[in-house]
């Protein structure tokens, strides 16, 4: 796996080799970054915002917003041999000032650490995991987001997720097996 673009470009990261975890691809990771870029419904530029990655794995969706000049990404990932990598990364990459790491449930942090804004969320969980749901609940009700944000979602192109319910959807991209969702808290 590679950085795509910013200061970090064409440098490699490190990533786990299980049946448990699913690495965003390059191709579909690069077509989120164009239209984030270049769509006219977006407000959020990458550069400066605060990012909350959601399922972070090996945290290579967060380390690219960091390489285009994020602001600050926390990363939550309760596996902990993937929190393990995504660390070796962030220290690899010499970007641990930019970022923090919760080893944990996504509910867990959320009910508990999480006091800040965020512009950008990237959620990937599992294709099979619907708890997902409630985590866009909690972030909706304590209103984590900045009035000018974006949730991003990787799901199954055949997934038939209630995300109406939580969020606005703004666009629906599919790549291959992958669909991915942008959307603003309504």
């Amino acid at each position: 796996m590679r950085i795509i673009s910013g200061f970090l470009k064409g440098k490699s990261i490190n990533f786990l080799k299980n049946i448990n975890t699913r690495p965003l691809k390059d191709s579909v990771k690069e077509n989120i970054f164009n239209i984030l870029k270049h769509s006219n419904f977006i407000k959020v530029n990458i550069k400066d915002s605060n990012i909350l990655d959601l399922y972070s794995g090996i945290g290579s969706f967060g380390i690219e917003c960091l390489s285009r000049g994020a602001q600050k990404v926390t990363f939550i990932e309760k596996n902990a041999a993937a929190a393990d990598i995504l660390k070796k990364n962030l220290i690899k990459l010499s970007i641990t000032d930019k970022s923090k790491v919760y080893i944990s449930t996504i509910e867990n942090i959320l009910n508990t650490n999480i006091i800040e804004k965020y512009n950008i969320f990237f959620l990937d969980p599992p294709f099979t995991d619907f708890k997902f749901l409630n985590n866009l609940k909690i972030l909706k009700k304590n209103q984590f987001f900045c009035k000018n944000h974006i949730v991003i979602i990787h799901r199954e192109k055949k997934a038939k997720d209630e995300i109406k319910d939580y969020l606005e959807i703004i666009k629906t991209k599919n790549y291959g097996r992958s669909k991915i969702i942008f959307g603003v808290f309504n």
